[in-house]
């Protein structure tokens, strides 16, 4: 189905260019959401006609993000989860809770403007693309953390995953080479018996 579209969209282009998308696709969101219209020529004709007033208010929207970017680029929130020792979230961390920790810093944002490719299962320290308009898309750091000590830590470089998995690598060697040389000792003793004398 080709579609004129009302807007920048990131994915398939800029406002005012006819695109081919997937009916679904279009009826189910670029048509409701007033980002596009049928490509119709009723409808080519009726978007130049108001081509001057969409881009205006285009700007006017793109100005406002654009001032509203300043106070979230580069902002950092904190999500307490509970997470195994492994590091491996019990569920996963939504858009919605993004956007819920943003504005409660005082940054009015919309869980649909929080752009996750995947969802967030484990803990650390996630950077999360925040689009406040089609072409003004600043980031934030999520510090997903088991309690607020622990994320202290991890915003200072700290991770305590890291250390459990390293402290357990060095008991696991331990464990070999405690194994190897109880193997030679015990070949050892064996060769020993084994000799005539």
């Amino acid at each position: 189905m080709d579609v004129i579209l009302l807007e920048r969209i990131e994915s398939l282009g800029n406002m005012g260019e006819v695109v081919k998308v997937k009916p679904g696709f279009a009826r189910n969101y670029l048509l409701p959401q007033k980002k596009a219209l049928r490509a119709t020529k009723e409808n080519r004709d009726y978007f130049e006609e108001r081509r001057a007033e969409l881009e205006a208010a285009n700007a006017a929207r793109r100005e406002t993000a654009q001032g509203l970017s300043k106070d979230v680029d580069g902002v950092s929130v904190i999500l307490v989860r509970a997470a195994s020792e492994s590091g491996q979230l019990y569920g996963s961390v939504r858009p919605k809770d993004i956007a819920d920790a943003l504005s409660e810093k005082g940054n009015a944002i919309d869980r649909t403007q929080v752009r996750l490719n995947d969802p967030i299962k484990i803990i650390g320290m996630h950077k999360v693309r925040i689009a406040l308009h089609p072409e003004v898309v600043v980031t934030v750091t999520v510090n997903v953390a088991r309690s607020q000590e622990e994320a202290e830590l991890q915003a200072q470089g700290k991770s305590l995953i890291a250390e459990a998995r390293e402290e357990e690598r060095a008991a696991q060697e331990e464990t070999r080479q405690a194994l190897a040389d109880a193997a030679a000792e015990a070949e050892a003793e064996e060769n020993a018996e084994a000799r005539p004398e």
